[in-house]
């Protein structure tokens, strides 16, 4: 795939740097890692080595044993320099994360460290992903050090917000998460031959909201993030995505388009306007089942009580499917409260969809707002049980059966 160069920095943060490297290699990258000194205080560099297959360097005066060539090249016949060699081969460089003081001396070309040698000397695109106190953050130096960098052409990651390292502070200051940076240098590499380009690539995501008055709604659980893990995955392999977020607070992955809607009629709205340009629907959204009757136009007292009558939504799924045309592939998903394999089964029979991926949100483990999943892919003779594993790697293994189902990742080959 891609050589990236990945420079860590001291900061608590350092420890988000081995899920970066481990879903980097997982991807399919040959990647090397540079550490300042002040980083090894915070994780080993042997733990990086073991992830990545190749040996850390820390100091411009080390010698690379590996002479400046990623996992997966063949070795140069020469010992050429280290940090001149790396930044040469590179595709990209990430320096994640990036501290203030790091940031500080990037900006002035300062060269003090086989880092910071290395990124001066790197022609390829460079990114930086701060994380810091946010004091430091919203300092004048950084941010005139932060727009140093942008001028040059760095691209500058910003820090998300939330619980920072010292107890009890809050503030953006939080390195993005790692699934995050991986999108953000895959988006700067060089273009290449991709399984799905050429592919359009449907997604929803998130749970509808159902208004019952002006601040009152029926909803549900979902997070979104399953959708969100498989319009990323998606877009890895070259599709071309539209994401419909349905009250969704996280992200969307680099490169994908995005549309927000609350309800499940404008779910059904917006799906059915962008279904008829997609070679595939992944319908990960979970839209209400039912919706108040009525709309209060204010918001209800309290004192009054409340009495409901509910009528359903549109079957969202089942409608699309119904006006599909030849070459479109249609999933969905089932959230099942334990088991579930043969109502998962039935709806894959009246909603019309060549795949249903069931989730059995009883267990906790993998449950609403978890981090990991575990799945059955119900086919029309066969299924597939994919073992508890971050959503990330559980949308690939959904991706590789649509890619099965299609006979190929692109629409000229499927159609």
């Amino acid at each position: 795939m891609a050589r990236v160069l990945l420079g860590v920095s001291g900061g608590i943060a350092a420890y988000k740097a081995l899920e970066l490297a481990r879903l980097a290699t997982l991807a399919g990258h040959g990647v090397r890692v540079l550490m300042t000194e002040t980083a090894t205080r915070f994780v080993g560099a042997a733990s990086f080595e073991g992830i990545v297959g190749a040996p850390v360097l820390i100091s411009e005066f080390e010698r690379d044993p590996m002479r400046g060539a990623f996992p997966g090249d063949g070795e140069p016949s020469h010992d050429p320099i280290g940090h001149l060699e790396l930044a040469a081969n590179c595709d990209a460089f990430l320096v994640a994360p990036a501290s203030a003081n790091t940031i500080s001396k990037l900006a002035a070309g300062a060269a003090d460290s086989m880092l910071t040698t290395s990124f001066l000397a790197c022609a390829a695109p460079r990114l930086v992903a701060l994380a810091m106190n946010d004091r430091m953050y919203a300092d004048g130096a950084t941010q005139a050090n932060l727009a140093t960098l942008r001028e040059r052409g760095v691209e500058v990651i910003d820090p998300d917000a939330g619980r920072l390292a010292s107890r009890g502070e809050h503030g953006r200051g939080r390195l993005p998460d790692p699934a995050r940076l991986l999108e953000r240098v895959e988006a700067t590499l060089p273009g290449g031959p991709r399984p799905w380009d050429g592919l359009r690539v449907l997604v929803t995501a998130g749970g509808t909201r159902e208004p019952i008055d002006p601040v009152r709604f029926i909803g549900n659980r979902s997070s979104g993030r399953m959708g969100i893990a498989l319009a990323a995955a998606a877009a890895r392999r070259g599709a071309e995505v539209t994401l419909i977020a349905a009250n969704v607070a996280l992200p969307e992955p680099a490169g994908v388009r995005r549309l927000e809607v609350e309800t499940a009629a404008q779910l059904a709205r917006a799906a059915a306007a962008e279904f008829a340009a997609a070679d595939v629907l992944l319908m990960a959204a979970a839209p209400a089942d039912f919706r108040a009757a009525e709309v209060a136009a204010g918001k209800l007292a309290r004192r009054d009580g409340l009495e409901l009558r509910l009528e359903p939504t549109e079957d969202i799924l089942a409608a699309l499917a119904a006006g599909r045309r030849e070459g479109q592939t249609v999933v969905g998903f089932a959230a099942e409260h334990g088991g579930g394999v043969e109502r998962a089964r039935g709806k894959l029979d009246a909603k019309g969809a060549d795949l249903i991926v069931l989730n059995d949100v009883s267990d906790p483990a993998i449950g609403f707002e978890s981090a990991d999943n575990a799945v059955t892919l119900i086919e029309a003779e066969t299924e597939t049980f994919v073992p508890i594993a971050s959503k990330d790697a559980v949308a690939e293994a959904i991706l590789d059966k649509v890619s099965k189902l299609r006979g190929s990742g692109t629409p000229a080959e499927a159609a």
